[in-house]
């Protein structure tokens, strides 16, 4: 009870201090010093999952709330890696945080997400912004990465629906440092398809296929040119509990990167990434829904990492019933 009482509190002075949109952290980037011993490829980019950096390639984008003035419903939020089709509940406001670190590396990811029904369920706007550690020669760096600006339809189903269908798209700003490998270098525009399926009582199933076109991507050299990335994946959501899941997510993608004048490499990455989370309802129909998984690459990904999850989600306004 009394920790209950505590996240509640500091649920309440986060939503106080990050409730504004489009707050940004200055752009700047730090690097230091720490050099890896044999790596002499200059600076990377980050071994996390490809497109982890926008939204796990898909998955910081979707929710459906739960009721807490009546009887508990299953947690319909944000999967970790894959995008569930549920858009915001009218009135109902949503702020993701989201880090994860690589166990291979020095590399880490940390993602902010504020999601807002406009006006309703049918239309949802929202933004990512960023902020990272990518492993470098001579230098690590810790910078702003690029910031999302997303639109998302709710074309089929809602929350309550056995299938719901509800297609992204993305604008991506070259807010990160290319020179860097903390961006593309170049505004970008993304397409996610999301389908939820209700399979049972106790488990639900996420279908994603996205893509990435990027026209003006460059590289540190200042060399640019048309990229294209794209991503796949599926999710598996066993509702052990009204306010807890086990989840086991497979996500596939592949990047697409300016390597010189005229040049062009891909590196592909395969994550499967068993978690789980729980949801903690407070008063005023605040939702807490900490959580954690852990991805292991397998194929092209030589990588495993942790990655945490914390969300908060509470009315912004009354809703006449």
């Amino acid at each position: 009870m009394i920790l209950r009482r505590l996240l509640c509190f500091f649920a309440f002075c986060f939503i106080f201090a990050t409730g504004r949109p489009g707050e940004a952290v200055e752009n700047n980037t730090i690097c230091f010093d720490a050099k890896v011993p044999g790596n002499a490829s200059g600076v990377s980019t980050p071994t996390l999952i490809p497109g982890l950096a926008s939204l796990s390639a898909n998955a910081i984008q979707a929710t459906a709330p739960t009721n807490v003035s009546e009887k508990s419903e299953p947690i319909q939020d944000n999967s970790f890696l894959i995008e569930e089709a549920y858009n915001q509940e009218t009135g109902v406001v949503q702020h993701i945080n989201t880090f994860s670190k690589s166990q291979r590396s020095r590399n880490w990811l940390y993602t902010f997400t504020q999601e807002w029904p406009v006006p309703s369920l049918t239309h949802q706007l929202s933004y990512t912004l960023q902020q990272q550690r990518v492993e470098g020669d001579p230098a690590d760096c810790i910078g702003r990465g690029d910031t999302l600006l997303n639109y998302r339809y709710q074309a089929i189903g809602d929350g309550n629906a056995r299938v719901a269908f509800a297609p992204r798209f993305s604008v991506v700003l070259p807010t990160g440092d290319e020179k860097r490998g903390m961006g593309k270098g170049g505004t970008g525009y993304q397409v996610n398809l999301p389908i939820s399926v209700v399979l049972s009582d106790h488990w639900v199933t996420h279908f994603n296929l996205g893509g990435t076109i990027t026209p003006g991507a460059r590289d540190a050299a200042g060399n640019s040119g048309k990229t294209f990335d794209y991503n796949f994946g599926e999710s598996f959501i066993w509702l052990a509990a009204p306010t807890f899941n086990v989840m086991l997510e497979l996500a596939y993608g592949s990047l697409e990167s300016i390597a010189g004048s005229g040049l062009k490499q891909r590196s592909d990455s395969f994550y499967i990434s068993p978690g789980f989370r729980w949801a903690i309802n407070c008063k005023n129909n605040l939702q807490i829904v900490p959580g954690i998984a852990f991805p292991i690459g397998i194929g092209p990904s030589n990588d495993r990492a942790v990655f945490f999850y914390l969300s908060f989600e509470h009315p912004f306004k009354k809703v006449a019933k």
